[in-house]
């Protein structure tokens, strides 16, 4: 049986495979997902919509040749496999921002079986600034506030958004070789992050991406008009000067931005408690004890942050959501259809 044949079976054979199952019983839909790690995340936004009538199961690709990647979600699925009963899920990385300019943008952004995160990625989710703090008290133990997490990104967000601007002008007119994304983060790189100095690390970060700006302002001067048009139009795809950090590249945000900054102030509050227990043990027994204790009790930051589900109130997220539930209005529609024809 040639490969087309047997992926434009799958869908039907779902599809048949519920209605075997009875009336009573619930609709599985399968949720193909790109990576090992994105299933967690995929889980916690589908179980939500999990009920009676219907449950989700989410998986790679594939599971014989252990496929993996955005590509193979999409080109493997898209076309021939997707339907009410086997959905992807994907990262948007700039494929929304792109609003239908390449063909795989065209597929994220409008074919109602692909749900994509509208942030670049799922690590931008994971890095949502109002929950950061709630991730440095899951590792560390201590709930003492000693850095504005909130504060520190809406900054930098605001400093890189007029050349986040000009990045997708580049991709969105196919010349992004001109200006791409690795060139983007070089320049959005905050280098040796300090407690201490974080205002001088803003800073500098401003002096950089204000001579780059100003390198493609000479570059292309005719590009005003055009720029700021784009500009306008991403603000209601929610791309704002303090939400820019949402939409750049997600593994840039999680391992140069993010995580340098919660070791830092990880390191700073481990100290501050295993002070306040070196001073108030009683004798060395205790002291040993207590340090030991708490040393257990700590965790990692990166597979703590990989958990981290404090975005539920996101603006990418609850887009996201909305989705899934046209996703399933739409499938129970066609089960309803599927009835009826009975």
């Amino acid at each position: 049986m040639g490969k087309a044949l047997r992926d434009n079976l799958s869908s039907a054979y779902f599809a048949a495979a519920n209605q075997l199952n009875g009336k009573h019983s619930r609709r599985k839909i399968v949720a193909y997902v790109e990576a090992y790690d994105d299933i967690f995340f995929w889980r916690t936004v589908l179980s939500r919509f999990e009920n009676k009538e219907r449950y989700f199961e989410v998986m790679l690709p594939s599971r014989q040749n252990l496929t993996k990647g955005k590509k193979s979600v999409l080109m493997n699925l898209i076309a021939e496999k997707v339907g009410e009963n086997m959905i992807a899920c994907v990262d948007a990385d700039y494929d929304y921002l792109l609003q239908g300019t390449t063909h795989v943008s065209s597929e994220v952004n409008n074919n109602p079986y692909v749900l994509h995160t509208y942030a670049y990625a799922i690590e931008n989710l994971q890095c949502f600034a109002p929950s950061l703090h709630d991730v440095t008290v899951a590792v560390t133990l201590n709930d003492h506030t000693i850095f504005n997490f909130e504060d520190f990104l809406y900054r930098y967000s605001e400093i890189i958004h007029p050349l986040f601007i000009w990045n997708i002008w580049f991709y969105r007119r196919n010349i992004y070789k001109q200006f791409t994304i690795t060139d983007f983060n070089r320049v959005t790189e905050i280098g040796g992050f300090s407690l201490h100095r974080a205002d001088e690390c803003l800073d500098m970060l401003r002096r950089k991406v204000s001579r780059k700006i100003r390198q493609l302002q000479h570059e292309y001067p005719q590009a005003k008009e055009s720029y700021l048009q784009l500009k306008d139009e991403l603000r209601t795809l929610g791309v704002t000067p303090r939400a820019t950090y949402l939409y750049i590249q997600g593994h840039h945000l999680f391992d140069n931005i993010v995580v340098p900054i919660l070791k830092r102030i990880c390191d700073r509050l481990i100290r501050e408690r295993e002070d306040e227990i070196n001073r108030n043990a009683v004798h060395d027994t205790q002291r040993r004890n207590e340090l030991s204790s708490y040393s257990h009790s700590t965790t990692e930051i990166i597979p703590m942050l990989r958990r981290n589900v404090g975005y539920l109130t996101a603006e990418p997220f609850l887009l996201l959501e909305k989705d899934v539930e046209e996703l399933l209005k739409t499938g129970a529609k066609g089960a309803e259809k599927g009835s009826d024809e009975e």
